[in-house]
């Protein structure tokens, strides 16, 4: 190679040096950092021993010329990521590295309505393959474009696939460019689906496709729902977060909002709240609360999904982060 960027550089050192200190290195990346070095590692398959050693010597460190080449690939780069970011966050980061060159890149720019139109009458496994290979917002705006009855379906079927063979993602790909009069290729890359890329996919629908989504779901797979949902974000999440990211999360929300999610909420939510605002917000907190009296459930519901979305982008973009545990449980 004539020149390494200043990623695919980074991407050397990681793949370079003593796989412990990688691992150290990639937990202190935000999300989009490591997606975007994952993507290096992945493409950089092998390299020559002068461009390694360059490399290496870019980050001050010195080469005897004589390195081995380096190895890179799909694997390497998911052992990092899964020992970084846990293997659920490491499938979703590496999805989103895959989707970069996916089959379906045709249909990036279509309108969601226009791709359900696409698929109407398609089978829900069929379906479940186009989305999981879109962006997840795109994604989920599909999704909400799908009639009532055929969303479940799709829904369940992405947390039930497994991987999709290159030459069943041709033929799906091949099928909807005829139809849209866009040539075809067969040089697909492989998707994985399931439960995690459902629920990025959830995370980006809005309140009331949310919940009708799972209540429906759950009619048919109780421990599906059950399994979505321990995955999700809710507002009793901000309980998880340390005070500085709830204050990060706090300061970008109206006061009228807050007061209006924190009615019914119980004490160790409000706790949380009232101790990471300011003195001043505190008290117009404690004032707009007074002055809002008795409000509509649906207003409650509104103000929180308004902040839980909020919660939900933050987190994807490394700037907070959520702590789970199975045993704990809240209530509001």
């Amino acid at each position: 190679m004539k020149a390494l960027t200043g990623r695919q550089t980074a991407a050397v050192v990681l793949m370079n040096i003593d796989r412990a200190a990688a691992i150290e290195v990639m937990k202190h990346l935000s999300e989009p950092e490591a997606e975007a070095i994952t993507a290096e590692i992945i493409g950089l398959q092998s390299l020559d021993a002068e461009t390694t050693a360059r490399a290496l010597s870019d980050f001050q460190r010195m080469a005897a010329g004589h390195l081995p080449p380096a190895r890179g690939g799909r694997d390497i780069a998911a052992t990092l990521l899964e020992a970084s970011f846990g293997s659920e966050r490491a499938a979703a980061l590496l999805g989103r590295v895959g989707s970069s060159n996916s089959a379906f890149d045709f249909l990036g720019a279509a309108d969601p309505a226009q791709v359900a139109s696409l698929l109407d009458g398609e089978l829900p496994q069929t379906a479940a393959l186009v989305l999981a290979h879109l962006s997840t917002d795109h994604a989920a705006a599909v999704l909400a474009a799908l009639p009532d009855a055929v969303r479940t379906d799709v829904a369940q079927a992405i947390a039930t696939m497994g991987t999709a063979t290159q030459d069943a993602i041709a033929i799906v790909a091949e099928s909807l460019k005829a139809r849209t009069g866009v040539l075809a290729t067969r040089d697909a890359p492989e998707r994985l689906g399931g439960v995690a890329p459902l629920v990025e996919i959830i995370n980006r629908s809005d309140a009331a496709i949310e919940k009708a989504l799972l209540e429906s779901i759950e009619s048919r797979d109780r421990s599906l729902a059950d399994d979505i949902r321990s995955r999700m974000f809710t507002f009793a999440d901000i309980v998880r977060l340390d005070d500085r990211d709830a204050q990060r999360v706090l300061r970008g929300v109206d006061i009228r909002t807050l007061a209006l999610a924190l009615k019914g909420a119980n004490e160790g939510i409000a706790e949380i709240i009232r101790r990471n605002v300011s003195e001043r917000n505190r008290e117009n907190l404690e004032a707009e609360s007074r002055a809002l009296g008795p409000v509509r459930v649906s207003q409650v519901e509104e103000a929180r999904a308004e902040i839980v979305h909020m919660l939900r982008g933050m987190e994807a973009d490394g700037e907070i982060s959520v702590q789970r545990s199975e045993e704990d449980e809240y209530v509001y």
